[in-house]
């Protein structure tokens, strides 16, 4: 006894040691037990082949508007401000702006040309109708032999020309109302009807979305209608841009439902759909564009945010484990299977390619066995 250790049964008694090289044993009234979590062996669906590749989320170009002005004027009011959710339609700005009074004048004057080509068809016409009867009667009057083919003749190129200028007073009015039709809209243009009093220009929101940027303020005069004044986007709807590999472009498919993990969120899983490949290579980095789109109803994707793209193959049924349930041992990757309660064989596996949050297990554990997924660390101290 004094030069010897405890015996081999005593050993295996106490919490943490090991009866053999390959088993550890934890007494069932041991608190440590309670820390460890077991679960046994499943096969779970997983990707055959898989690329994982960094993205980073921007806005959907197609959902986005830089807003200008229907023209040069000084802006007395703004409506909205930065971060401000805005529907299509609803007023951004007000400003004053000297083609409102030009597209006011243009309308009245094309209101007017149309009621005097209007006037002067109807003259027109009324002209026609008495050339026409005059024509007849004439023809009447050369087939009884009244009056001379000359007077017939001067009858019909009367008619003739009240008949042409008819068509011209026609035109005329066709070409008044196209004008008017051009003024109108673009009264409308500048958010303004005709016979408004007030000249002043309500720029609206042209779709529903945030406010970006805003870089104009009440009372500054904008000289330059090209020149955006603020910056909305839709963002109900995002994009992650990733840079696939060349040789892993055979994983990707259009329409495929890729998983997403954001440095933001960590733990959780976002679902996209691949919605276009670039059609050329960077011919520096070997890699292909790809788009994936984003549903973001609740505004948690946040443009310039990074994360990882997962590109898989066809699925199938392999056994796997929680990736915290395996752990690298030297050279040995091993798990700790449980036997009986308190109890726990460490076993060497194969691992097989990681998916997520879990590894696939080629060999070492079959379906249905008991293993450590929780508290791990406990076992190897």
């Amino acid at each position: 006894m004094g030069c010897g250790g405890p015996p081999a049964s005593d050993a295996a008694r106490r919490p943490g040691i090991a009866a053999a090289s390959n088993v550890i044993v934890i007494p069932p009234d041991s608190p440590r037990l309670a820390t460890i979590r077991v679960e046994p062996l499943q096969l779970a669906t997983m990707s055959a082949e898989e690329v994982v590749t960094p993205g980073r989320i921007e806005i959907n170009p197609n959902r986005i508007s830089r807003v200008t002005l229907p023209g040069a004027g000084r802006i007395t009011r703004v409506l909205v401000k930065t971060g401000d959710q805005v529907s299509a339609g609803e007023p951004l700005l007000v400003m004053e702006s000297p083609e409102a009074q030009d597209a006011a004048s243009a309308y009245a004057q094309g209101e007017s040309a149309v009621a005097q080509a209007a006037a002067s068809l109807t003259q027109a016409n009324l002209a026609t109708a008495k050339a026409k009867a005059d024509h007849d009667r004439a023809l009447d009057l050369y087939e009884h032999d009244a009056i001379a083919y000359k007077e017939l003749l001067n009858a019909e190129s009367v008619y003739l020309q009240a008949k042409a200028a008819a068509e011209q007073a026609a035109a005329a009015v066709e070409q008044a109302r196209a004008a008017l039709q051009l003024s109108l809209k673009r009264l409308q243009l500048l958010g303004l009807k005709p016979g408004d009093e007030r000249m002043e220009v309500s720029v609206r929101a042209p779709l529903p979305g945030r406010v970006l940027d805003l870089a104009v303020v009440a009372g500054e005069f904008r000289p330059d209608p090209a020149a955006p004044v603020m910056t909305i986007a839709d963002l109900r709807t995002v994009w992650l841009i990733s840079d696939v590999p060349e040789n892993s472009l055979r994983l990707v498919r259009v329409g495929e439902t890729v998983e997403i993990s954001l440095d933001a969120y960590p733990g959780e899983v976002f679902r996209g759909r691949a919605a276009r490949i670039a059609d050329t290579l960077d011919p520096r980095t070997r890699t292909a564009r790809v788009v994936v789109e984003l549903d973001n109803p609740q505004g948690r994707l946040k443009p310039e945010m990074f994360g990882r793209v997962r590109h898989s193959d066809v699925e199938t049924r392999t056994p796997a484990l929680p990736v915290g349930a395996v752990v690298q041992d030297g050279s040995r990757t091993i798990v700790y299977v449980e036997r009986t309660r308190g109890e726990f064989e460490v076993r060497v596996v194969v691992a097989g390619r990681r998916s997520g949050d879990l590894i696939a297990i080629a060999e070492g554990v079959q379906p249905g066995e008991r293993v450590v997924v929780d508290g791990v660390m406990l076992l190897r101290n």
